[in-house]
């Protein structure tokens, strides 16, 4: 396996770890505090939508790389 398809790995690993916390933080807001916090809702699903793209491209460059 290539150096660069090791560092891509570790990279999309910490992208996805990533995302998984701001959809949990998101989780967090709809599951306990939506009522009284329902004004944070937008900024916590635009800051889980851009983790999960930016996790998502990286992956598919990932992929493409192995294929090579």
């Amino acid at each position: 396996m290539s150096e660069e398809i090791k560092e891509l790995e570790k990279l999309v690993n910490k992208l996805k770890f990533i995302a998984s916390q701001k959809g949990g933080e998101l989780h967090d807001l709809v599951e306990d505090r939506l009522l009284t916090d329902f004004k944070d809702l937008i900024p916590y699903a635009e800051t889980t939508y851009a983790a999960c793209l930016a996790w998502s491209k990286k992956n598919k460059e990932l992929q493409l790389a192995k294929k090579q």
